[in-house]
């Protein structure tokens, strides 16, 4: 099974000092064409927000854009009439369709706060804009792999218009798990804190590793694992 590594350190760095964030992927002033996306996986960056800061209203049409938090709250509005404070662990999910505009907050007047913001292409543009969350419930706490995105919305996850089943991955250290990658997929696999290995390559925080070969792929953490897994079509 051939994985490709990509590591923290290589990412894109803007630092516009209310905002400190690293682009996996080619994203605003980032350019590098060898780091476009992964299938349908177009944006993920890492943002740190600073206290009371935050992007204000702008558009997006045809992404299905989410953000999964990391520590601190993240304040959401959007032209839909949504209002939310996400808070550590849980997910929004928006659909931006043919139109929508929204803004994200830190509501803390003296924390920062950090989140993954993730774009994926939708299987079709024009779609009505919707938005949805995920929570987790508290049998999730220990849970070592949750559903928390998905097309048909299973096991309580949240709903996206593409073909694509995302996992919040949370190992004690010592602790495994395994994700079986199926013939004409890709897997992608984000690690937000601890050491992770991956058929024993090692992932540092903010690495990544990804296949499009089928087989098993076995995940040990070295020391407290928090990722996120994304299965493609």
């Amino acid at each position: 099974m051939k994985l490709k590594l990509r590591l923290s350190n290589e990412r894109g760095h803007a630092q516009h000092g209310w905002l400190d964030s690293y682009h996996t992927f080619s994203f605003a002033d980032y350019y590098d064409p060898a780091h476009m996306g992964f299938r349908s996986l177009r944006v993920i960056n890492q943002d740190v927000i600073a206290a009371g800061a935050g992007f204000p209203t702008h558009p997006h049409r045809d992404m299905e854009i989410f953000s999964y938090i990391l520590y601190g709250a993240l304040e959401h509005k959007d032209s839909m009439g949504n209002g939310r404070v996400l808070k550590p662990g849980q997910i929004q999910l928006m659909s931006a369709g043919s139109g929508v505009t929204h803004s994200e907050f830190n509501p803390s007047k003296t924390e920062p706060g950090s989140l993954l913001q993730i774009w994926i292409r939708p299987r079709q543009s024009g779609l009505r804009p919707s938005y949805t969350e995920w929570h987790p419930k508290p049998e999730h706490e220990t849970a070592e792999k949750v559903l928390v995105i998905s097309s048909d919305g299973r096991e309580g996850s949240a709903t996206i218009h593409q073909d694509a089943d995302i996992y919040r991955v949370r190992l004690a250290a010592g602790k495994a798990t395994t994700h079986e990658a199926k013939a004409g997929r890709g897997v992608w696999i984000q690690l937000i804190k601890g050491t992770l290995a991956v058929n024993g390559t090692t992932l540092n925080p903010g690495d990544a590793v990804s296949t499009e070969d089928a087989g098993t792929l076995n995940l040990k953490a070295g020391e407290d694992v928090e990722a996120l897994l994304f299965d493609l079509a």
